[in-house]
């Protein structure tokens, strides 16, 4: 466990995908840490090539995963009160949306996703590319916000591939949280 981290908050998962923009994960790690955050960072198997996986170990503590582990193996990473999936990339966003699962990154994000747990996520890739002007990326979008995902996705505002800085994500992500919490209160008043 990192030695900043005194887990007021939980367990934050940072999920990272195979963008440019994983190079700004590392940031994010430090700002969720300074508010209290035990921070975890999981990696799509590609992904692994776009972060500094020792620098992420350093920071929190734990082995930056991207693989499932053999079933006789411990787990090594606690589990997660929230998730962020930054960079989101197109490909993880359709798989996510279909519940496909053939990676440890969208495996949890399917498990998290039927757990009903709060997940933001910020899809990251060049605005007028071709890929955010595909039909499914727009259904998968809306299939997540009905799933109860936070999507985070406004590249007008953050041009030119929709790089949130991590201290709105994370603003985004109490929001979340809370909204979530109302939610199980409202569903746990009408079961009486």
């Amino acid at each position: 466990m990192s030695e900043t981290a005194s887990n007021a908050r939980g367990v934050l998962y940072i999920i990272s995908c195979a963008a440019s923009s994983a190079t700004l994960v590392p940031i994010l790690v430090k700002q969720a840490q300074a508010v209290e955050w035990e921070v975890c960072v999981i990696t799509t198997p590609q992904g692994s090539k776009f972060i500094d996986v020792p620098l992420l170990e350093g920071l929190t503590g734990y082995p930056v995963r991207s693989e499932y582990k053999r079933p006789e193996e411990p787990d090594v990473l606690p589990r997660a009160n929230a998730i962020v999936v930054f960079p989101a990339t197109f490909n993880t966003i359709n798989k996510w949306a279909l519940g496909i699962s053939d990676t440890l990154a969208l495996g949890l994000l399917c498990e998290y996703t039927g757990l009903k747990m709060p997940i933001v996520t910020v899809p990251c890739f060049r605005t007028g590319g071709g890929l955010d002007g595909h039909p499914a990326f727009f259904r998968s979008l809306q299939m997540l916000r009905e799933y109860g995902v936070c999507v985070l996705y406004e590249p007008e505002k953050y041009p030119p591939k929709n790089q949130v800085p991590p201290q709105v994500i994370l603003e985004v992500l109490d929001e979340t949280i809370k909204e979530h919490a109302k939610s199980r209160n409202r569903a746990e008043m009408d079961s009486y």
